[in-house]
C-alpha cells in the first residue's frame, strides 16, 4: 500500500472542515475543533502560508485524514500535525504515513536537517509511532500542553535527523550529560 500526500487548497475548506469537526482528536489542544473557529484559519490561510502547507493524507486511493508541515520559513528543521480519520485510528497506519512524511520532506528540502514532532505524554500510540518510525525522544517539557478541562500535561517532542533517515539510524545522546 502506498501513502501519497495531496496539498490542500482554498477549493478544499468545506472538506477541511468537514473532516475536522467530524472527528475528535483528544490529544490536541483543540479535541473538537468547531466549524465557525476553524473556517476563521483556513480563510486566514492557516494550510496554506509561506510556513505552512496542509496535506490530505491518502493510502492508495483512501483519505486516512489530514497532515500539515508547519515552520517551513523558520529554520531547516520543520513540525508537523497529523489528524487521522477516527475510523483509521489503533490499525498501525500512523508509523507508514509518518516513515511517509519524512520520505517527502528529506527529498523535497533538501536543508532540512531535522523533522520534528510533538505530542502528549498520555498519546502513548503516538509515541509509540514516533519510536518505530526511527525518531527519537528529544524533549520532555514538564506541564507544557494544556488540557481541554483546565490542567497541563507534559508535551513530548520527538525528531528524527536526515543523517538518521538516510541510513536507516537512531543516533541517541546522553540525557544527564552534566553532573553537579
Amino acid at each position: 500500500m502506498t501513502i501519497s500526500f495531496v496539498p490542500l487548497t482554498p477549493a478544499d475548506t468545506e472538506e477541511i472542515i468537514g473532516f475536522l469537526t467530524s472527528n475528535r482528536f483528544p490529544f490536541h489542544v483543540q479535541s473538537a475543533p468547531q466549524a465557525a473557529e476553524t473556517r476563521t484559519k483556513i480563510e486566514n490561510g492557516h494550510f496554506w502560508n509561506e510556513d505552512t502547507q496542509g496535506y490530505w493524507v491518502l493510502r492508495d486511493e483512501e483519505r486516512l485524514g489530514l497532515a500539515a508541515l508547519e515552520d517551513l520559513e523558520e529554520d531547516n528543521s520543520p513540525l508537523f500535525d497529523l489528524r487521522l480519520d477516527e475510523t483509521q485510528r489503533g490499525k498501525g497506519a500512523g508509523v507508514e504515513v509518518l516513515r511517509a512524511l519524512c520520505d517527502m520532506v528529506f527529498k523535497t528540502m533538501p536543508k532540512t536537517l531535522r523533522f520534528e514532532g510533538q505530542t502528549r505524554e498520555d498519546n502513548i500510540a503516538m509515541r509509540k509511532t514516533f519510536l518505530r518510525a526511527g525518531f527519537l525522544k528529544e524533549a520532555h517539557y514538564r506541564l507544557g500542553w494544556p488540557t481541554n478541562d483546565g490542567g497541563h500535561v507534559a508535551s513530548i517532542a520527538y525528531s528524527i535527523l536526515r543523517q538518521d533517515w538516510e541510513n536507516g539510524t537512531v543516533t541517541t545522546f546522553e540525557w544527564e550529560d552534566l553532573k553537579i
